[in-house]
């Protein structure tokens, strides 16, 4: 009778600690699905997607579409980042994913993506065309330097053949705003990053290794030569909320040396 009482008991205080354990565990898979819909990259970029974010025990489902195929990747970035988030299974279906690629409107799209988050260039007010795989930039630069930047960006997204500027210099009025920096939160600034650096065809970011913390990024891996890690340490200190950029990627030597 001892035992048996001793056996309820003991039945008793597993289930409610089992309980409790559960508890904790949607506590934070819910903190997890909050803390993404309030990043920078969601309220900027991703709001009107229509994305579904599902987890259980940190891992993490992203299910439905978005407009771009820039934004599922940085949706799935960004999720990576957030704390206690231990895998991220991608399968949200953008509308670029259905264009062939390096056909005009993968690239269209590509281009998009590379003037989308750096701050030395103006993604709306910069019109992008794309015929047999020549670009054409149109809408105003607020210099000839921000003109060229966006030129050179231009050419370096892979497909494109030529890039025709036709872009009109205007100065921005004393009373414009500049985007901040300040408040980015660092798991959008990761994603940022990342996704720059893919839609380059100069840069890899298979090779390439990002973190931040407090809004300084540290990019570690390979670059096949000193332009692409000095190229990497460009794009990366662009982007919107990056404070400090901290590169000790290594050079690959040449073969034979």
């Amino acid at each position: 009778m001892k035992a048996k009482y001793i056996l309820t008991i003991a039945l008793a205080l597993g289930a409610l600690m089992t309980g409790r354990g559960l508890a904790a565990m949607t506590e934070t898979d819910e903190r997890i699905a909050v803390s993404f819909k309030k990043t920078y990259v969601y309220q900027e970029y991703l709001k009107d997607d229509a994305i579904r974010l599902a987890c259980t025990n940190g891992y993490v489902t992203l299910t439905g579409t978005v407009a771009f195929d820039s934004h599922k990747a940085l949706a799935g970035e960004t999720a990576a980042g957030l704390p206690g988030v231990k895998n991220v299974d991608n399968q949200l279906i953008s509308k670029a994913e259905r264009a062939a690629e390096h056909s005009d409107a993968w690239i269209l799209n590509d281009v998009k993506v590379a003037l989308l988050f750096h701050h030395q260039v103006s993604a709306s007010k910069t019109q992008v065309e794309v015929k047999d795989a020549v670009v054409t930039l149109k809408g105003v630069a607020e210099n000839e330097a921000q003109k060229e930047l966006t030129a050179e960006y231009a050419k370096d997204v892979e497909g494109v053949k030529d890039v025709r500027n036709e872009m009109t210099v205007e100065a921005p009025a004393p009373s414009a705003t500049q985007r901040m920096a300040q408040g980015v939160d660092d798991a959008s600034v990761t994603a940022q990053v990342k996704v720059s650096l893919m839609s380059h065809r100069s840069t890899s970011i298979r090779r390439t290794k990002v973190s931040t913390q407090n809004g300084v990024v540290t990019v570690s891996g390979t670059a096949m030569n000193d332009a692409e890690k000095a190229l990497v340490t460009k794009l990366a200190t662009d982007i919107t909320g990056v404070k400090e950029v901290i590169n000790t990627m290594t050079v690959e030597q040449p073969m034979g040396k």
